[in-house]
């Protein structure tokens, strides 16, 4: 059977700082029929970033916009004043290009995306070994005041009791495994 990109969607989500950029970048990699799908974010954007690729950067207003003229499939405000979503048209313009969109997000985004869209969706929700070793992983990033770390921390625990709400879940104890088992899934829903 022929590779049909038609509106199947690819959900990688986990707490922040279980590996899940890491996977997506290596399944980006290897899957040429994945497309990137770039979340609208309100926060600030950083030296290395850019628009258009990493993030679409919007100002609240903006966001609030898009919000009210029901633009998005899924957004939510992640942290106090800084709201991500994604947006229909960038899933449209994935599917246009006869690839399948890969959805980098939180844990709720993910629930409410699946909702939508049941039966084309893949969910994998990526788990850190331990939250002492998603504090020491996020920790060890520098980006973290000892507030934020903590606001953090108490949303990944929060986040990894809805694992069994997705289809697959990936360990990452080990980034070169779970990099593989994803690998190994998205081939079996590709060829579905």
């Amino acid at each position: 059977m022929s590779f049909q990109p038609k509106n199947k969607i690819i959900i990688i989500t986990a707490p922040s700082g279980a590996g899940k950029t890491s996977i997506t970048h290596y399944l980006l990699k290897k899957f040429p029929q994945l497309a990137f799908s770039v979340s609208a974010a309100t926060r600030p954007r950083r030296k290395h970033e850019v628009d258009g690729k990493d993030y679409y950067f919007l100002s609240q207003e903006d966001f609030d916009q898009k919000i009210k003229h029901n633009e998005f499939v899924e957004w939510e405000m992640v942290y106090e004043g800084k709201s991500y979503g994604t947006l229909k048209s960038e899933l449209q313009r994935i599917w246009d290009n006869n690839q399948v969109p890969v959805l980098d997000i939180d844990v709720k985004g993910a629930i409410h995306v699946q909702g939508q869209y049941s039966g084309t969706v893949l969910s994998i929700f990526v788990e850190p070994p331990s939250v002492d070793e998603l504090k020491r992983r996020l920790s060890s990033r520098g980006t973290e005041t000892e507030e934020s770390l903590q606001t953090r921390v108490n949303k990944a625990s929060y986040e990894i009791s809805f694992k069994h709400r997705f289809d697959k879940i990936i360990l990452n104890d080990d980034l070169n495994k779970a990099c593989k088992r994803a690998e190994e899934v998205i081939t079996e829903f590709l060829n579905s």
